[in-house]
């Protein structure tokens, strides 16, 4: 190969001139000059080692954080705490395009409330699908407490698929909690509020205002939420907090704490002590015990009746069937956790020191045996305290949230006024470690803790402070998620990460190897439907179309198709008025080959990957020049990517006038881009050779490389045949253009097959390890 040639397809594949010259190696200092140069003890890089993921290497686990503000959702890996992705769930997200495709705008559009299109969510509690109490790693749900929505992520691409809006509740933070086998998703109010579409003064709070817990049913074969099989629970005006539902011994219940039961309305506009004073007065509040399963047979059997089109089952009504029941519990709760055996229930307050724990067992024998030490304003019968309570243990100031450990009876509960993580056993009663973190911390989260079976091994502690944990970047501060371990008897730190991406309520992790997502789709998908797109487009297919109505009315419809390097069609033409419809399909097969759609003053932005079709309409309102281009870094010629819609004058008609050419070519240049060309087949031949001979069927993503690859050649013949002709009509100009294109074509397959090698050689070496 000549120097000229392995230059030109080392610059255009950015790898450098030199591919077989050796990288510079830098000095190599010892650990302990690290340590002394950083300052580091023994401890701090025995904690680094623990987190360190290698170049290329994978996490454990996968963590999916509500994005508070946001109104998204966070990915990152555990150890390694490397944030993976953002999802756009109740707002626009421009990398993934998410709010800017029509295809997701659709989805956006499922969250409208009362007609309005809602741009803000305040995600806060996430939880992974499961089966027999096992996290299968299909679905993702997640609320959104400023307006009561539930979104649906699909795992297999980690894209959101359905918003629904719940249509009697005015606020919400009890959910997204599910039911051991995903039957239904538990979603509860939070600020009490007449049934939506209705008013009423709040003096009359008592009567006319509301709380309630939703149990959505959920179609696991669709992916979707099921509104018309899903059912409420009226509930008192009492704030419900968070939920879980019960599994194994406790299955076919749910249980759901609460917080201002004293029911006070507050005004100091009108001359009453503000909502936090009555909200705080009463030692206990109220744990809430709903039977869904058999909530669901009654729904079924036709015996509830609807309002605004959900089913809702009275108080009245749920007190005679045996559906609802009150226990007092620690005033100011946050968050109802059901043990993984499904044999206690472990609740926490925020002005208690507390954790208490109620036996399943002991409240059922209380139900059966109609023992009630009363009933509250409402009807609904109270379960005496001492006739469920396991046990109560003292674990610090402030008490919030409990996961579960691997170990039996192990559990952690985050303690915000004292700022640190209590690990307690839940079945003897005592204290076994405790951990100051930074600071104030929230929720808390262990590995599948919200399973039956938790894996251990880490802790995150979801700190709602950071102060001096990291460089100062103005008065809004970053929150600060600390990784924990907690495999050994005592609990050690291991990590800070700050996430500056709203405000992260709680993390829900999973192991990786339980989550198989897919790294292309079928070619021409629809990604929110999660079907063919009417719209797709093949190479050498596509078109655009102008039509035009009785009216008037016209619409350019464009079916084109991206793929390294150019789109398909390079020049949109359009009149004034016209709308606009673009549908691009990527052509790509080898993964992260994603490309991108930005154009100017149109608010377009498409993320396009592998397989995927998205589209994006608009009004060409204004005649002008319009550039588009590719957003994504995805070949050497990523500039080149470009085109133009022109939007003319009503009537408007091209001219004559022929394109003038920048550059003049001739037969000596056309001469020697045939030499290049020909250099870099032999190449080309020498990485299909090593491909071919080294077993690369084993690997699907070589496969894909080696498809797109042989596609790319193929485009390559293509245009060599196009320049043979021109050559021989001795047009140099078209010669010469249709000669280099042909070896782009040449460089793009090269760039595939070289990754096809690299992968190869790296994977094969770790099968020989």
């Amino acid at each position: 190969m000549s120097t000229k040639v392995q230059k030109a397809i080392s610059i255009a594949l950015g790898l450098g001139f030199g591919l077989g010259a050796s990288v510079p190696f830098v000095h190599a200092q010892t650990l302990d000059e690290v340590m002394k140069a950083r300052g580091l003890t023994e401890k701090d890089v025995l904690a680094a080692a623990k987190t360190y993921t290698p170049s290329g290497g994978r996490d454990e686990y996968l963590a999916f954080s509500s994005g508070g503000q946001s109104g998204q959702v966070i990915v990152y890996g555990i150890p390694s705490m490397r944030i993976l992705k953002y999802i756009g769930v109740f707002t626009p997200e421009p990398w993934q395009g998410y709010g800017f495709d029509d295809e997701s705008k659709a989805v956006l559009a499922q969250g409208r409330i009362d007609g309005k299109d809602i741009s803000f969510g305040d995600t806060h509690h996430p939880a992974i699908s499961e089966t027999e109490g096992e996290y299968n790693g299909k679905y993702l749900f997640i609320n959104d407490k400023a307006n009561p929505r539930l979104a649906v992520i699909d795992l297999h691409d980690f894209e959101t698929k359905q918003i629904v809006v719940n249509p009697l509740f005015r606020s919400e933070h009890g959910g997204a909690f599910v039911t051991p086998n995903t039957e239904y998703v538990m979603e509860a109010t939070q600020y009490a509020a007449p049934y939506k579409g209705d008013f009423a003064p709040l003096e009359e709070f008592n009567d006319k205002y509301r709380g309630g817990l939703t149990y959505w049913s959920f179609n696991s074969e669709k992916g979707r939420i099921d509104p018309e099989n899903s059912f409420t629970f009226e509930l008192p005006p009492y704030s419900q907090d968070l939920s879980d539902a019960g599994k194994k011994d406790s299955y076919g219940w749910g249980f759901t704490n609460s917080f201002c039961s004293e029911r006070y309305v507050g005004g100091i506009e009108r001359g009453r002590p503000p909502f936090e004073a009555g909200c705080s007065s009463k030692d206990t509040d109220f744990l809430h015990i709903t039977n869904w399963k058999k909530a669901a047979e009654l729904v079924k059997a036709g015996k509830v009746q609807k309002k605004n089109g959900m089913y809702l089952i009275p108080m009245e009504q749920a007190i005679k069937e045996g559906l609802l029941y009150l226990i007092p519990e620690p005033k100011s709760p946050h968050g109802a956790d059901v043990t993984p055996d499904g044999k206690y229930i472990t609740v926490s307050g925020k002005l208690d020191s507390h954790t208490w724990v109620y036996s399943f067992d002991k409240i059922m024998k209380a139900i059966e045996g109609k023992k009630f030490e009363g009933k509250d304003p409402y009807g609904i019968p109270i379960i005496a305290l001492k006739d469920a309570l396991h046990t109560q243990v003292q674990v610090g100031l402030g008490p919030l949230h409990t996961q579960y450990d691997a170990k039996p009876c192990v559990a952690y509960t985050s303690i915000y006024v004292d700022s640190m993580i209590t690990k307690w056993n839940y079945c003897e009663g005592k204290v076994l470690d405790q951990l100051p973190i930074q600071y104030n911390v929230g929720h808390l989260m262990a590995m599948e803790g919200d399973s039956v079976t938790p894996d251990g091994k880490y802790l995150v502690a979801l700190n709602k402070l950071a102060i001096d944990r990291f460089n100062p970047v103005g008065p809004l501060h970053p929150q600060n998620h600390q990784l924990i371990d907690i495999s050994g008897e005592k609990m050690q730190l291991l990590y800070d990460m700050p996430l500056p991406l709203g405000e992260p309520h709680y993390v829900v992790a999973i192991k990786a190897d339980k989550l198989q997502p897919e790294v292309r789709y079928k070619s021409g998908w629809n990604s929110r439907t999660d079907e063919k797109s009417p719209f797709a487009a093949r190479a050498g297919r596509e078109k655009t179309e102008r039509t035009c109505d009785a009216q008037g009315k016209c619409t350019v419809e464009v079916l084109g198709t991206v793929i390294r390097s150019h789109i398909t069609p390079e020049i949109i033409e359009a009149e004034e008025g016209d709308t606009v419809r673009l549908h691009l399909t990527n052509l790509e097969r080898a993964q992260d080959e994603v490309h991108g759609f930005a154009m100017y003053g149109q608010n377009v932005q498409l993320s396009i990957e592998p397989g995927k079709t998205a589209s994006a309409t608009f009004i060409a309102d204004k005649v002008g020049v319009y550039p588009y281009y590719c957003t994504e870094f995805c070949s050497a010629l990523l500039l080149e990517m470009q085109g133009y819609l022109l939007v003319t004058n009503k009537g408007f008609k091209t001219g004559e006038a022929k394109m003038k050419e920048g550059t003049a070519y001739t037969k000596a240049d056309y001469q020697t881009q045939v030499k290049t060309n020909q250099e870099t087949q032999a190449v080309i031949d020498q990485v299909v050779a090593f491909i071919t001979s080294h077993n690369y069927k084993d690997f699907p993503t070589v496969v894909a490389l080696v498809e797109d690859a042989t596609d790319q050649l193929g485009h390559a013949e293509g245009a060599k045949k196009k320049a043979d002709e021109a050559a021989g009509k001795e047009d140099w100009q078209n010669a010469m253009l249709w000669a280099n294109q042909w070896w782009q074509y040449q460089v793009k397959t090269a760039d595939l097959g070289l990754r096809a090698k690299t992968y190869l050689e790296q994977n094969q070496a770790k099968k020989v390890k």
